[in-house]
């Protein structure tokens, strides 16, 4: 059971990492800002996770990596029926980055997806004077990971005013 209120998050202090409860809808545009990178500001590490459906007819393959099946059963927890599995289906971004300074940041998530070949998406966490170690969680999942396919590149930016300030990317971002 959630209890967030509308349009409000839910923020936890866990192990002194600052996390947040809710997802990003897509906002919409991913305007181009400036670098101006600053040793303030850093990511500190990344994981991905896909959660994807097994192909129709094919055998499912138990894993034997129990860290794998945890994470699948975590994301699916709660899933009642089909649609419910749908909507949990596609790519988890989790980034844990620090800001070394008190500053309002935003971090955002710029992606790529197959069916849309070039488009760029974007989704965006705000962060009001923010200091410390945080854990940022990003799904593209459902009728957008359905629809649009799997994500083929992305980039992840730390914003500070209107400058980014922190940037991790994948090897095929351009």
């Amino acid at each position: 059971m959630r209890c967030l209120l509308p349009g409000a998050f839910l923020a936890m202090l866990v192990g002194g990492i600052m996390v947040r409860a809710e997802n990003p809808l897509p906002i919409e545009s991913a305007n181009v800002l400036p670098l101006a990178i600053s040793d303030d500001f850093e990511f500190r590490k990344f994981e991905i996770f896909k959660n994807a459906l097994p192909n129709p007819g094919a055998t499912p393959i138990p894993t034997k990596d129990l860290m794998v099946d945890f994470e699948r059963k975590h994301r699916l927890w709660g899933a009642l029926d089909g649609a419910d599995v749908s909507a949990r289906t596609g790519q988890y971004f989790t980034f844990f980055w620090r800001a070394k300074r008190r500053a309002n940041l935003t971090i955002r998530l710029e992606y790529r997806q197959a069916y849309l070949k070039n488009y760029v998406q974007g989704r965006e966490l705000d962060y009001p004077n923010a200091k410390g170690s945080h854990k940022s969680e990003f799904a593209i999942v459902g009728n957008d990971y359905e629809t649009d396919g799997p994500i083929t590149s992305w980039r992840a930016i730390l914003i500070e005013g209107r400058k980014i300030v922190a940037l991790l990317q994948s090897r095929t971002w351009q």
